[in-house]
């Protein structure tokens, strides 16, 4: 079986925030419409998650659509960094507050979805939340950011750093987490 097959997939980028005693939110790949009347969405988060302990909590959230106008300064903020950590909202003022209570992105992002979760489902490590839509705004036309479209044109790319004097393989380093890759890319 091949694991890349799964690679092939094409899938959004999405923030997904909620509330109980502090705002967090986290970034998300798995946003979708599940049905029109009631109109209804789903998301999937990991139990890893902080944010995933609050929608659970507090039953709502909101899902910001990251647009191609997305800088890596919002995946650093959502997707690198834990909400049991930092305060993720900490001197960002690029958010407005949804009727639920919870916080949507406005720079960076072509609209929300905002609702209260009306169901949950168990999925292992993740679970599917799936929520009523109760408010939704488009901000712009920009196109919204793909998974590929991220790897490709926003995600920084890793840097030679030297050679490998065993094999005189070019060495690799991530700029995001300094991991180190010999050989070609």
């Amino acid at each position: 079986m091949s694991k890349n097959a799964m690679h092939n997939i094409s899938y959004g980028l999405y923030i997904v925030t909620s509330k109980t005693y502090k705002d967090n939110g986290c970034i998300s790949n798995t946003a979708v419409q599940v049905t029109t009347n009631p109109n209804r969405a789903s998301i999937t988060i990991n139990k890893a998650n902080l944010t995933h302990d609050m929608i659970l909590e507090s039953g709502v959230l909101t899902v910001s659509i990251l647009s191609e106008k997305a800088t890596f300064g919002l995946f650093e903020r959502f997707g690198l960094k834990s909400g049991r950590d930092v305060d993720k909202f900490d001197g960002f003022t690029a958010s407005r507050r949804a009727a639920n209570g919870t916080l949507y992105i406005t720079r960076g992002t072509n609209a929300y979805i905002s609702g209260r979760v009306c169901q949950t489902i168990d999925l292992g490590t993740h679970t599917m939340f799936i929520f009523d839509v109760e408010e939704s705004e488009v901000f712009n036309d920009d196109a919204s950011v793909t998974y590929a479209y991220y790897q490709a044109n926003i995600k920084p790319k890793p840097k030679a750093v030297g050679v490998d004097q065993a094999t005189g393989q070019t060495i690799w380093r991530c700029t995001v987490c300094g991991y180190e890759y010999v050989g070609e890319i």
